[in-house]
C-alpha cells in the first residue's frame, strides 16, 4: 500500500504523527462500454460548450453556478483555503463508541505510525480500547474538510470519515405512522425464527456471487474464442491506406481462426499469391 496523505494527530498537546492508507478497495470487474456492432472503444470526450474543443483535464477547473452568475475556481483558489492547508487530524472530543450511528460512516482509513517512536501511537491506541471511547476528529482531505471518528482496529487506529449531520437524510415513510397490532403468538414465532438463524458474524464466508459469476461468463467467452483483439477495439488496425473498419462476425471470426491457428500443428508453407493492390491514398 501506499500512504495518501501525511499528518498527525493532535488532541492537547500530545502530537502523534501518521500516514494514512485507504483501507478498503473495489474487487469489482472491471468494465467499459463498446459499440454493440463492431466492438470498438466508446470514449467520453470533454468538450468545451464555448469553443467546441475537446479540453485537456490540465485545462479544467472547478466553477459555482448561482444560476445566473458563474465563478471559475483555479486549483490555486482552492489551495489557498486555510483547511485545506492543515495537515492535522484535530481531536473534538472523546464519546461512547455506541453514541457513533453506523448510517454516518463514510470511508475507511489505516493510520500508520510516522516516526521512529510510536509510543504516542501505542499509548492513543490503549486509551480507546481501554474507554471504549472513539475519537470524533476534524480533518481535510482532497479539498473538504471532514468530520471522522478514530478507533482501534486490532493493533491498527482506524479514521473513518463521517457524514456531516445534514447529509444524513430522514426517513419519512406514511406507513410508519399507521398502527400495527402484533399478537404475542406472531413475536414469539418471529422470535423462534430469528433464533434458528443465529450465529456468529464471519464475514469470510461471504462471497460476491455476481462477480464470480461474471468473471466465470469471462472466462467462458474467451475459451470459446468469442473475443475482439484488444488493438481492433481501440481502432488501432490501420494500412497504409487508412484504418480498417471490421463487423462484430468478422472480428469474431477472424479471431476464432487466429486461435485455431496458434493452437494447430505447423504445416507447410503455402505457395506465395499475387500480393493484393494497395488502397488509393485519399
Amino acid at each position: 500500500m501506499r500512504s495518501i496523505w501525511k499528518g498527525a494527530i493532535t488532541f492537547g498537546l500530545v502530537n502523534v504523527p501518521v500516514k494514512v492508507y485507504t483501507a478498503t478497495e473495489d474487487h469489482d470487474v472491471s468494465l467499459h462500454q463498446v459499440h454493440d456492432k463492431d466492438g470498438g472503444r466508446i470514449r467520453y470526450r470533454r468538450v468545451c460548450e464555448i469553443d467546441g474543443e475537446v479540453v485537456e483535464y490540465a485545462n479544467i477547473a472547478k466553477a459555482y453556478d448561482d444560476g445566473e452568475r458563474t465563478v471559475v475556481l483555479t486549483d490555486a483558489d482552492m489551495a489557498s483555503l486555510p483547511a485545506e492547508k492543515s495537515r492535522e487530524i484535530d481531536v473534538v472530543e472523546f464519546v461512547p463508541t455506541e453514541q457513533v450511528d453506523p448510517i454516518m460512516f463514510e470511508k475507511s482509513y489505516y493510520l500508520e505510525p510516522d516516526s521512529r517512536s510510536v509510543k504516542a501511537y501505542a499509548l492513543l491506541r490503549r486509551t480507546l480500547e481501554e474507554s471504549d471511547r472513539t475519537a470524533i476528529v476534524k480533518f481535510a482531505l482532497r479539498q473538504k474538510t471532514r468530520l471522522g471518528a478514530l478507533r482501534v482496529r486490532g493493533d491498527v487506529l482506524m479514521l473513518q470519515s463521517l457524514l456531516w449531520d445534514d447529509e444524513v437524510r430522514e426517513a419519512r415513510f406514511p406507513a410508519l405512522d399507521e398502527k400495527v397490532s402484533i399478537s404475542a403468538k406472531e413475536l414469539e414465532m418471529s422470535q423462534a425464527l430469528v433464533k434458528s438463524f443465529e450465529s456468529d458474524f464471519s464475514p469470510e464466508k461471504f462471497t460476491d456471487d455476481y462477480q464470480d459469476q461474471l468473471k466465470e461468463l469471462i472466462e467462458a467467452k474467451l475459451e470459446k474464442g468469442d473475443a475482439l483483439d484488444t488493438a481492433e477495439t481501440f481502432g488501432e488496425t490501420a494500412d497504409e491506406g487508412g484504418g480498417e473498419v471490421l463487423d462484430l462476425m468478422e472480428a469474431l471470426r477472424r479471431s476464432v481462426e487466429k486461435n485455431r491457428a496458434e493452437s494447430a500443428p505447423a504445416k507447410k508453407p503455402a505457395s506465395k499469391k499475387t500480393p493484393a493492390k494497395k488502397k488509393a491514398s485519399a
